[in-house]
């Protein structure tokens, strides 16, 4: 397939800003049963708005995607069938929860809700975490499953995908709340930087399986089967719409297989090999946690590439062959 920057940019974003918000969320949990200290209302409040900034970039993306931006509402109609019909429903209401979370923090509006044994206090900050977190992996699967759901696709009919924008999305904002926090709430940084390494590793792993699954995939469609002759020998001496076509030019990516292969040792040391090393080294300096997201931030974008990329399309069979 043909990767689209707009969505590359967009699936990206969406999931940093995902991930930051989830790892916020995560330290007040852990506050709130007493396990780390409780930081300032600011420090939640000011890291949702980083949160939204991201978010509202995906969304922003999103719009370079469209042929008509101005009929954009439309894609919303289809949610009782389309998985992006859902995506484009959730966005909008993850935005608007992360921000009455950040709203609430920086308001210093949070009454009391519920009040639980061992006086535990639950106040409406809480109770929207909590919605935004329920809602932030509705997002998460919505996306993936705008893949996952396609058969013929089979590099991306697979659990894994889901898996894959789940743990990506939370390593690179987890990394980014590692950083936020090394600036504003140094002694908290560990406790993102931990959990950084935790689900970095996961995602290599999760990653590390779809791309041996793909590897060992073998292609169900042939020159023959397609167009029914049982030759062994059939040569393609030029390809369908040799002018030219909307097929030739959105089914098919362009690069060769060596430049693929150069693809997937490059995001795998960014996205992966490289942040799990700086993270390491990040309690000596904020200064190696930045660079940590901004690399992950690169490879993400790198592996987002190949993702769409190592897709084949069975229709390029007949138009891949220039001749």
């Amino acid at each position: 397939m043909k990767p689209a920057f707009s969505v590359i940019f967009l699936t990206t974003l969406i999931g940093a800003g995902q991930g930051l918000f989830l790892a916020l969320f995560t330290h007040q949990s852990y506050a709130l049963f007493g396990l780390i200290p409780m930081q300032s209302a600011t420090f939640y409040g000011y890291g949702s708005v980083l949160a939204l900034l991201f978010l509202t970039g995906g969304l922003i993306a999103s719009f370079f995607h469209l042929g008509r931006p101005e009929r954009a509402w439309r894609s919303a109609t289809q949610w009782r069938t389309s998985w992006l019909s859902r995506e484009v429903i959730v966005l909008p209401a993850f935005l608007g929860t992360v921000f009455l979370y950040g709203a609430a923090h920086l308001s210093g509006y949070r009454p009391e809700m519920v009040s639980l044994p061992g006086d535990l206090v639950i106040d409406l900050s809480i109770v929207l975490g909590g919605i935004g977190t329920l809602i932030s992996f509705i997002l998460f699967v919505c996306t993936g499953m705008i893949y996952a759901c396609l058969r013929f696709l089979r590099e991306w009919h697979s659990p894994l995908t889901v898996i894959n924008y789940i743990l990506l999305g939370s390593s690179s904002g987890f990394t980014l709340a590692a950083f936020y926090s090394a600036m504003v709430a140094p002694s908290q940084a560990g406790f993102f930087v931990g959990w950084a390494i935790i689900i970095t590793l996961l995602a290599f792993a999760g990653r590390g399986a779809s791309l041996v699954r793909n590897a060992r995939l073998k292609p169900k469609s042939t020159l023959q089967t397609a167009i029914g002759i049982k030759h062994p020998h059939i040569v393609q001496r030029s390809q369908g719409s040799m002018g030219g076509s909307f097929n030739t030019r959105e089914f098919f990516h362009g690069r060769s297989e060596a430049f693929l292969r150069a693809i997937k040792p490059a995001f795998l040391l960014l996205a992966f090999a490289l942040p799990l090393a700086l993270l390491a080294l990040g309690m000596l300096t904020h200064t190696l946690l930045g660079v940590a997201f901004i690399l992950q931030y690169i490879g993400l974008l790198t592996e987002r590439w190949f993702f769409f990329a190592q897709a084949s399309h069975p229709q390029n069979l007949y138009y891949q062959t220039i001749g």
